[in-house]
């Protein structure tokens, strides 16, 4: 199937998060974000707000920047949050467990060219780049499998 794309614009931070709570009532175990652009894009903020809407927006969220995965239960699913930028190979991906995860939890992942040839083939890759305002970003949605479709369908 070929690869689709949806484009969106958030204007502030706050469009962001929503876009990511949003997107979190979709999600199902089995399911993989891939969310990926430069430092300070919002790739960890998007990834609290989906999370926070899972398991309460009081709840502490840290980026798994220096513990490489968090993972949080919720009534549903588990929910891995990895961030692999300090990751030097595939094997390394493979010793954390995320293979096993990406069948049976929702799995997001920051910095996922470092999945190589692991990356999940139903997965729905998020690309956060810089709007034209300081807080604004612009996000590009990307998915080969059909079963985003109808799970995209409000954006589209």
């Amino acid at each position: 199937m070929p690869a689709r794309n949806l484009t969106l614009a958030c204007r502030t931070p706050q469009e962001t998060a929503a876009f990511g709570a949003a997107l979190a009532e979709l999600l199902e175990a089995g399911d993989t974000l891939l969310l990926s652009g430069d430092l300070g894009t919002g790739k960890s903020h998007l990834a609290r707000s989906l999370i926070r809407a899972h398991i309460g927006a009081a709840e502490d969220v840290p980026s798994p920047t220096f513990t490489l995965v968090q993972t949080y239960d919720t009534p549903a699913f588990e929910i891995w949050h990895a961030d692999l930028y300090r990751l030097g190979s595939v094997q390394e991906v493979e010793e954390l467990g995320l293979t096993e995860a990406f069948d049976t939890a929702v799995c997001l992942i920051e910095w996922p060219d470092r999945l190589g040839t692991l990356v999940p083939e139903n997965a729905l890759s998020i690309g956060l780049q810089p709007g034209p305002a300081d807080d604004a970003r612009q996000l590009t949605l990307t998915w080969c499998d059909g079963r985003w479709d109808g799970k995209l369908a409000e954006w589209r």
